[in-house]
């Protein structure tokens, strides 16, 4: 049997150690996932631009590349400097949100881009991180613990959530709403709290739906606000008015702030062969492609409907249809359990963080992956009305890409300098 001279065996030894050293600092999920997903969504995407005239499916990769060598600087960074900048970083998202309404470039009937040196940069798509990021850093000194503690993240959210829904972005907007309220109820706020936060929501669909449910909703409200509230009285008494006063102002709502074309998406994924050809042809080509694909699916590259171009915007909004088509139901359940595993990884991270703002800061980001995550699957599904918000790490998009690649630099930076064991959690019912 052969043996390695002692000085070899040596160098092999600390090349041996070098090389586990290395990998022990990598977070396999965190880091796996999400380019394990780009290297799919990459094939995926050239297989939609099949029978296109353009083929510009790599960029997908090139950005993804971009955004990782970014994400690795940002994780060597420490997170409390970044918070330290939270206010200009602000300002400055603010103000590239203020000039897409100016010299802001406009496609399919919205205007969201700014055209800097050939590229369309969205501004919202890194709003997002920068709200997260103000939110972390206010939540962490100022936890939710009485009703008026509410009043400072919803005036610092509210500015730019209206530039993005103005813009119009119904999508986008409603990432910002749910950012929110996580980040509130992880700061401390009460489940209670929480539903209280919704109640004009509920009331809203309600009223627009099954009017008579406000007879059991109404109460339910009351209760909550009674049982929660440290003004009783008073509390109920403006829980059960805010209540009425949407229930009352969703028709003129309805009609007057939503274009034609949101209201046509949220009625109808309901029934969409009520109009097959015009707002429902998202909805039931993309259900026939993901149905195609079965078990196994058709393939990669391979798919029947995703070739010849069935489903507009497949590359982007539509992508999970071009992924249940050609991996079939076995590869879109390995997709879903990836994001499951990204965001248990997140919620690890967050428990074992320093201090609040981190781990505030990371279940911000974990919950507008996952929020996009569950919106996009259900709306190409058919359970979920069309909204345009892509896919994390599957849909093509420079913006969304970059920007997801720095919340998981920033989410990396808190995983390595992490404490042992486990935070206690502050939100409470």
């Amino acid at each position: 049997m052969l043996s390695l001279p002692g000085r070899s065996r040596s160098l092999f030894a600390r090349r041996e150690r070098s090389r586990r050293r290395l990998l022990a600092g990598v977070d396999l999920v965190l880091w796996g996932v999400p380019l394990a997903m780009i290297l799919l969504a990459g094939i995926l995407i050239a297989s939609t631009q099949r029978q296109a005239d353009y083929a510009d499916w790599y960029q997908h990769w090139i950005t993804a590349a971009v955004g990782m060598g970014i994400a690795l600087l940002l994780a060597r960074l420490p997170v409390e400097r970044l918070v330290a900048w939270q206010w200009p970083i602000f300002g400055a998202t603010v103000a590239s949100l203020l000039a897409v309404r100016v010299v802001g470039t406009t496609a399919l009937g919205a205007q969201r881009w700014i055209s800097i040196g050939g590229f369309h940069v969205q501004p919202s798509e890194f709003a997002k991180l920068a709200a997260i990021l103000l939110l972390a850093g206010v939540l962490g000194r100022h936890p939710v613990e009485r009703p008026v503690d509410l009043l400072r993240p919803s005036a610092l959210i509210a500015l730019p959530w209206l530039l993005v829904f103005i813009q119009p972005d119904l999508g986008t907007s409603l990432v910002f709403g749910a950012v929110l309220l996580v980040m509130l109820f992880w700061s401390g706020m009460p489940g209670a709290w929480l539903l209280l936060l919704l109640s004009p929501l509920i009331a809203a669909i309600v009223a627009g739906t099954v009017p008579w449910g406000l007879l059991a909703w109404v109460p339910i409200a009351a209760w909550l606000a009674w049982s929660s509230l440290p003004w009783k009285r008073l509390g109920v008494a403006i829980v059960v008015g805010v209540q009425g006063f949407f229930a009352a102002l969703t028709p003129w709502l309805w009609m007057n702030v939503l274009q034609d074309y949101q209201r046509d998406r949220l009625v109808l994924f309901l029934d969409p062969a009520k109009d097959p050809l015009g707002g429902g042809y998202h909805l039931l080509q993309s259900t026939v492609g993901i149905g195609s694909g079965q078990l196994w699916g058709t393939g990669l590259m391979r798919g029947a409907l995703t070739k010849l171009r069935f489903i507009p915007e497949q590359h982007t909004d539509f992508i999970f249809s071009a992924l249940g088509e050609e991996t079939g139901f076995i590869g879109s359940v390995l997709v879903v359990a990836g994001f499951v595993a990204l965001a248990w990884r997140l919620l690890h991270i967050a428990g074992r963080a320093r201090s609040d703002a981190e781990s505030l800061l990371v279940v911000g980001v974990g919950t507008m992956l996952m929020f996009q995550v569950v919106v996009n699957i259900n709306m190409t599904i058919g359970l979920g009305p069309v909204t345009g918000i892509p896919l994390p790490f599957l849909s093509y998009g420079r913006s969304a890409m970059l920007m997801n690649f720095m919340a998981l630099g920033l989410c990396a930076s808190v995983g390595r300098r992490g404490v042992s064991g486990s935070r206690p959690g502050k939100n409470r019912w």
